[in-house]
């Protein structure tokens, strides 16, 4: 009952108010007051009846509104689906557009090898003959072509043409006819497309023999693969099982090291050939889905705009029954396979590399170890020669250093005398300079004397004469501030002159301008419009374009621009050297005569006369 009430009591209050305001404010106590005054009767002057009728239309205007809303929300939502798809449609041709020239640009250049290969292979012995047959094949194929098009599509496109025709034909006819003229165009249509479809059939099936014979030639015993590599993997090279290596250890050494490599490479290779067979070769797919997949795939480059969202789309298109789950699982398996397929391969060429760069290594290091073992035979050789010269001279050392200590004592007693001698000597020096030492401080001290005496007499000076100067000073400024006191009341006094003058003109300017403008009323002239006399030419400009002929030069002037004058290199060296001061010396003469002009002069200018 009392929500029966509020919701009268609202609809009422709207209504009055005519739908403008909304009620914002609630409480509990306002609804339960309101129960009870609805209770008590309605006959209170403060409450309206409600008007059922006025509310029921309104509320049927609004569903109406929101149902017109509705329809509009929803066509706008077709229309931006359409759009979307229309777009994505374009992108898609975008796409096949720069598609469609590749893999013919491919088919051709595919064609054009397979023609030169069969042109240009030649028989090696009459057994392999039979290589003539594949052009023979070849040309059969075209034909076999040639014939399926005029079977096929030659039919296809007299019908297309016939039908225009016929359509064209029956709308001149009346109604009725034309009528029974269509249904026997339908039945025409409908028996080509029969035997359309029973050529696309036929063609099913021998697509699929086909392929089933190029299965059944095992052509994949024929192609290297993984278990052939492992198999070579643990082969020491030949070169380095036959070398002649004097150490036995390194060659042993070198033997491991290829050994661990290829352990090491195989463990790698292993992995991955138990990566790639734990996944089917299709990833789970039939193949002809498989090759689709990877075909839209190719199509679908990082170069293209949202390649990703186009290809999932086109995916979705090509497959309805498989859901995006599924499509990007498919998607993560065939790039797991890839990626892993990639590896095999890398890892393959490093194995390659590194076994020729550990070949070469080995083969360098047993060089050198050969290298070395001859080098310690001759090193051996060489040192027995030396022992024996070492014996020899050891002779020759024992007669030299007895000769030598000879020497030495000699020498030493001759050195002795003469330290003893310059000992002497030094003593006499040094007693001769302490005596002129004694002489020089003596002569200092006495100078530092006669400075000191001179120094106090100069302070002495000064201090009078500083003393002297600020008597002065301070008199000087007693009378410059006097003077300053007076310069300032004698300028006061000017200003105030001066500011009367000032008024005296302009009260005299005033009163002449008014009398000059009294007279300009009583002269001016009052001129009326005359836009043509404006706009027409000056007598000035008429005379200067009618005595255009008297205003050229008397004679024209023949000689050189400031361009080619400044061009000249001549001038330019001798404003440098005039602007280093160099312009008169022997320095630039000899300069300025060696440089020759841009342009040679001719031989009718030049003169015969020396001077």
């Amino acid at each position: 009952m009392g929500a029966w009430v509020k919701r009268i009591f609202y609809s009422s209050v709207m209504a009055a108010r005519g739908l403008q305001t909304f009620i914002t404010s609630y409480r509990a106590e306002d609804s339960e007051k309101l129960v009870l005054q609805m209770k008590n009767g309605l006959s209170s002057s403060r409450y309206r009846p409600a008007e059922h009728k006025r509310l029921q239309a309104l509320i049927d205007a609004e569903r109406q509104e929101c149902d017109l809303m509705g329809q509009k929300v929803q066509r706008t939502c077709c229309a931006a689906k359409a759009t979307k798809e229309s777009s994505l449609l374009r992108q898609h041709r975008q796409v096949w557009s720069r598609e469609c020239p590749r893999l013919q640009k491919a088919k051709q250049q595919a064609e054009d090898a397979l023609q030169d290969f069969l042109e240009k292979i030649e028989p090696n012995s009459a057994t392999n003959a039979g290589l003539f047959s594949l052009q023979e094949y070849g040309l059969s194929l075209v034909r076999e072509r040639e014939a399926f098009r005029r079977a096929t599509m030659e039919p296809v496109q007299q019908l297309r043409d016939e039908l225009h025709l016929r359509l064209y034909e029956g709308q001149q006819l009346p109604h009725g006819e034309h009528l029974g003229h269509l249904d026997g165009v339908k039945q025409q249509i409908k028996a080509v497309k029969d035997h359309q479809g029973v050529i696309i059939t036929n063609l099913h099936e021998e697509q699929q023999n086909t392929e089933e014979e190029i299965r059944s030639l095992n052509l994949e015993k024929y192609f290297s693969s993984s278990s052939d590599i492992l198999v070579n993997f643990d082969k020491v090279p030949i070169e380095v099982l036959d070398a002649d290596c004097p150490y036995p250890e390194l060659k042993e050494s070198l033997i491991q090291a290829f050994q661990s490599m290829s352990e090491s490479y195989r463990s790698r290779l292993q992995s991955l050939q138990e990566q790639l067979q734990n996944t089917d070769r299709f990833c789970g797919w039939c193949s002809d889905d498989h090759h689709r997949f990877q075909f839209v795939e190719s199509m679908y480059t990082q170069d293209i705009p949202r390649h990703r969202a186009l290809c999932m789309d086109m995916l979705q298109r090509l497959f309805p029954g498989k859901t995006r789950q599924e499509l990007v699982e498919h998607e993560r398996l065939w790039d797991s396979q890839r990626f892993t397929q990639t590896q095999l391969t890398v890892v393959t060429q490093q194995r390659q590399r590194d076994l020729e760069e550990l070949l070469a290594r080995a083969l360098v290091t047993l060089q050198e170890a050969k290298h070395a073992h001859q080098e310690e035979l001759q090193l051996h050789r060489d040192r027995q020669h030396q022992q024996e010269i070492c014996w020899h001279l050891k002779e020759k050392l024992q007669q030299w250093r007895a000769q030598q200590e000879e020497v030495a004592k000699l020498e030493a007693a001759i050195a002795a005398r003469q330290r003893e001698e310059e000992k002497a000597r030094m003593k006499r020096e040094k007693e001769k300079e302490a005596a002129v030492r004694l002489q020089h401080k003596e002569k200092v001290r006495q100078f530092y004397l006669t400075k000191e005496k001179r120094r106090e007499a100069l302070e002495q000076r000064e201090e009078e004469r500083l003393a002297t100067l600020r008597s002065v000073m301070e008199e000087q400024a007693r009378r410059d501030r006097l003077r300053v006191q007076l310069r300032a009341d004698m300028l006061l006094r000017r200003q105030e002159e001066r500011g009367e003058l000032e008024l005296e003109r302009q009260r005299e300017e005033q009163a002449r301008q008014n009398r000059l403008e009294a007279l300009r009323k009583q002269v001016e002239v009052v001129a009326e419009a005359d836009p043509v006399r404006m706009t027409a030419n000056t007598k000035a400009w008429s005379s200067r374009v009618l005595d255009k002929e008297y205003q050229k030069p008397l004679y024209s002037l023949n000689t050189y621009t400031d361009t080619q004058i400044v061009s000249d290199p001549r001038l330019r060296v001798e404003q440098a050297l005039r602007e280093a001061g160099l312009h008169q010396s022997h320095y630039a003469t000899e300069v300025l005569s060696e440089i020759k002009p841009l342009k040679v002069p001719r031989r009718d200018t030049k003169s015969t006369l020396k001077f």
